[in-house]
């Protein structure tokens, strides 16, 4: 793994987290408990920061990134950012599944318990209101999350994570 520290900012990491060997944290990074970064993560806090709550994982070439002095990332808790996406300058709120290849741009901001579907691309200041599905290019509301979905994939995914990650500590 890569963890570097930039301009006098080190990464700092919660209890039982797990990096994968070639994941790279540089700069402004501050993780949870419980969180796990993926093979060919890449978390660049050299520009603004990215905080991540609890029980966060960022999967397999997912790349989380800021915008100069302007546009931070702020993470909640129980969050998937899943392989390939692109998380940018944004807040993701508690209980978010940001699906594959997904892109979410600049002062987006994701309310809990949303799933943004694989390969969405939300531009710069999109809006997504708690309970919902975001999916398309650009990204619009396809429908509002029930329960048994939210359970069913946002709970699932975040605590399979942290079972997967178990296995390779």
């Amino acid at each position: 793994m890569i963890i570097k520290t930039i301009n006098g900012k080190t990464p700092q990491f919660g209890n039982d987290c797990f990096i994968a060997e070639n994941a790279v944290i540089v700069g402004e990074v501050h993780m949870g408990d419980q969180c796990s970064i993926w093979f060919n993560a890449v978390l660049r806090g050299d520009v603004h920061f990215i905080k991540m709550g609890n029980k966060v994982n960022v999967q397999d070439g997912a790349v989380v990134h800021c915008t100069y002095l302007k546009s931070p990332t702020t993470i909640g808790n129980n969050v998937s950012i899943g392989h390939n996406a692109i998380v940018h300058g944004c807040t993701i709120k508690d209980n978010v599944l940001i699906g594959m290849g997904s892109i979410v741009m600049d002062d987006c901001v994701i309310e809990s318990h949303s799933i943004i579907a694989a390969g969405a691309v939300l531009a710069k200041g999109t809006h997504v209101p708690a309970g919902t599905v975001f999916a398309g290019m650009p990204a619009k509301k396809i429908k509002d999350i029930s329960p048994e979905l939210s359970a069913g994939e946002v709970d699932r995914i975040a605590d399979s994570y942290v079972k997967y990650a178990s296995w390779f500590k």
